[in-house]
């Protein structure tokens, strides 16, 4: 009898062991913390937990991000946390890291600790909409972040000319080959930017389509921006026409890494422009190389700082000055659009000289008595 009571209390205590850390795991789960891949957890979500709660009588912005996975998003997140702490307010970061249901269940998480202001990185134009409402229930204003949130009353909206974008990747690939067989290589077909990369690029390329100069050969989005979803599109594009192509026109840089990869796969890399955007380290190296033609440069200590700024305004409840507005598919959303700077290999220097990137990065690769004096 002693010996099937131990047995019990054995077991019991094994149970409530178990209990305990089943309720720890759920807890860290609702914490959204979520991995970019490193090893640094506080990293992965930009300022540590966000569920440390509001520090009172501070301004607190939330900001939810697609991802982090991309070197640009990080410097975006870093130069913004440090703005709005420049300017005596502190930054709560959560990234879904390209999940729908994450990013909004994160959002939710943020307005639930009363934030000021929540600043939103979209991963899906339309799925986010809910996200507005949701922060406008709580007085909570929302500002779209370099992404357009579509059909929903966003309060503010801050981005580059994203059209402006997909006209200078368009016009400096045509400038290399005003003839004969275009590839297009598009974004997200989830991202509202991707639509208006495509657009500007549209309306450099079919007008000469129409003439009879060039053929679009090619016209596909890749899924979640993904280097690899390009690579499997552009080996498709070289297969459909025997590797007839002249150029190609890629939506980012990372899209047109894949590109450049099924490329060099057949030998053509270097030898056919390709376009990007964002300024990567690894897209500015193959400029230095030759591999890639261009990329567009959009500052984002310029976006990232005026964000900043724009959301501890909101959070005083001032006036933010726009100079224009962009449909949205429902409302007419107040923004702000930046330039956009295309930098091909005569053009690197710009982003040396803004701390972008240093020389010694840039021309990693390239045999130094070949390297701009200094």
């Amino acid at each position: 009898m002693k010996r099937g009571e131990e047995r019990v209390r054995k077991y019991g205590h094994l149970l409530r062991l178990s209990l305990a850390a089943l309720l720890l795991a759920s807890s860290l789960a609702g914490c959204g913390v979520v991995s970019d891949g490193s090893a640094n957890t506080k990293n992965n979500t930009g300022t540590g937990n966000a569920a440390a709660g509001k520090d009172d009588g501070k301004i607190v912005i939330g900001l939810s991000m697609d991802t982090l996975k991309e070197e640009r998003w990080q410097k975006d997140r870093d130069i913004f946390s440090a703005k709005v702490k420049e300017l005596g307010g502190d930054v709560k970061v959560l990234a879904a890291n390209g999940d729908d249901a994450t990013q909004l269940s994160q959002a939710e998480q943020l307005i639930s600790q009363g934030v000021d202001v929540l600043v939103v990185i979209a991963h899906n134009a339309e799925a986010t909409a809910p996200i507005v409402e949701k922060a406008h229930k709580e007085g909570i204003k929302v500002i779209a972040y370099d992404r357009l949130i579509n059909n929903a009353e966003v309060d503010y909206y801050i981005s580059f000319d994203n059209v402006r974008v997909g006209e200078l990747q368009a016009q400096a690939v045509i400038d290399q080959a005003p003839k004969g067989n275009i590839v297009y290589i598009g974004g997200a077909d989830t991202d509202n930017n991707a639509h208006m990369f495509k657009t500007g690029a549209m309306n450099i390329l079919k007008p000469l389509e129409e003439k009879g100069d060039i053929k679009i050969v090619y016209d596909q989005f890749s899924k979640d921006w993904k280097p690899e979803e390009a690579l499997k599109n552009m080996e498709n594009a070289l297969t459909a026409v025997k590797n007839d192509v002249q150029g190609v026109v890629a939506a980012n840089d990372g899209t047109a890494g894949g590109a450049i990869q099924a490329l060099t796969a057949q030998g053509m890399a270097g030898k056919i422009p390709v376009s990007g955007q964002d300024a990567d380290l690894a897209a500015v190296q193959r400029i230095a190389e030759g591999t890639q033609q261009m990329t567009v440069y959009k500052p984002i200590k310029s976006i990232a700082t005026k964000a900043a700024e724009m959301a501890v305004a909101a959070a005083k409840g001032e006036d933010i000055a726009t100079d224009t507005s962009v449909y949205n598919g429902k409302f007419d959303v107040p923004s702000v659009l930046l330039d956009p700077i295309p930098v091909s290999k005569d053009e690197l220097s710009i982003l040396i000289e803004d701390g972008f990137h240093k020389l010694e990065d840039v021309y990693k690769n390239v045999p130094k008595d070949q390297w701009p004096q200094q």
